[in-house]
């Protein structure tokens, strides 16, 4: 291919400038693999980056988009042939090397996992980094000896695209899961994903004793402040807390007497820049736990690449429910 189509973010004097351009593979970010892309997905981070509401772009011009999925089309890796189904997210994609909104990828070995049956290309995009992050926190606090019989797990932001994967992977590993939210008319729909239970955070007490009585086996916290610190006071003993967000605020105040008193674990998920095995592991994990059509609702709409900008105002605006896909031109 001598040329192909991407989603470049150039640096403007009010923002960004995002432009569907041709480029060259020669002037691509450097790497070992290069990926013919099939789908892309459309985050929080991607709507930030190509709005210009955040700093998510690192340096200038750059591809955005955090996640991709294709096919190997060369590889100077060992481990990659011609024609492997592969995945990549996070690894600074879109933020410092050039990303996945565009038709073909180059990037480092390391950071490309082999996409496993069930899973195809499109279905990984739908999982993305959301869902990526949701079994990061399923493996981690299994690896920290979370069990089902330990109590239900609360997954807090359960809205969110983290909460209603973390909803349906830990209903679907046989724990009983239950959903935090402020919208409680989505409560069918969050029972639909595997929510046992739902509660109305616009009437949950949060108490002020440094422990509050032990309420669950685990929890999934998308919020960060003030929910992440009563969490820690109402996990019981022995209970991990895997902390995958900051949506109410980045302030955490506590003691540490759930810690040294009831054994409580909290687990930080940085889905951008994990060990490659751990990448491996969650990867492995979604493979066994989801199934054809789990996607479905969660994924309300495709759009190519001239469609990206107007799909990530909307996201930035909340005018867009459910995950935006991007179908790119060698899908």
């Amino acid at each position: 291919m001598s040329s192909f189509k991407a989603l470049r973010v150039y640096e403007a004097d009010k923002g960004v400038d995002p432009r569907v351009e041709s480029m060259a593979v020669d002037a691509l970010s450097e790497g070992a693999v290069l990926i013919r892309s099939a789908w892309s997905g459309i985050n929080f981070k991607d709507a930030m980056a190509v709005t210009g509401k955040g700093r998510i772009v690192r340096k200038f011009p750059l591809n955005a988009g955090i996640d991709v999925s294709g096919t190997v089309e060369t590889s100077e890796d060992p481990r990659f042939r011609p024609g492997d189904p592969v995945v990549v997210t996070g690894c600074g994609l879109g933020e410092n090397h050039d990303g996945g909104f565009a038709e073909m990828v180059r990037v480092p070995g390391d950071w490309v996992v082999p996409l496993q049956d069930p899973l195809d290309l499109r279905t990984a995009m739908a999982v993305g980094t959301a869902g990526f992050t949701a079994a990061m926190a399923l493996v981690r606090m299994e690896t920290n000896g979370q069990q089902p019989e330990h109590g239900p797990i609360l997954i807090n932001g359960a809205t969110g695209g983290v909460g209603s994967y973390a909803i349906r992977l830990f209903s679907r590993a046989g724990y009983s899961v239950t959903a935090l939210t402020g919208k409680p008319d989505a409560a069918d729909y969050l029972k639909s994903l595997g929510a046992d239970e739902v509660l109305d955070s616009n009437t949950l007490e949060f108490g002020t004793r440094p422990m509050e009585k032990g309420l669950w086996g685990g929890a999934v916290d998308s919020l960060g402040d003030e929910s992440l610190a009563w969490l820690t006071r109402t996990v019981k003993p022995w209970g991990n807390i895997a902390a995958v967000g900051l949506a109410q605020g980045i302030a955490l105040n506590t003691t540490v007497m759930p810690f040294i008193i009831r054994g409580v674990s909290l687990l930080g998920i940085d889905s951008v820049l994990c060990h490659r095995d751990i990448r491996l592991a969650t990867w492995k994990r979604l493979a066994e736990l989801l199934q054809p059509g789990d996607v479905d609702a969660i994924v309300t709409r495709e759009v190519s690449l001239d469609g990206v900008v107007e799909a990530a105002e909307a996201l930035m605006e909340r005018r867009q429910q459910g995950r935006t896909l991007v179908k790119l031109a060698q899908a």
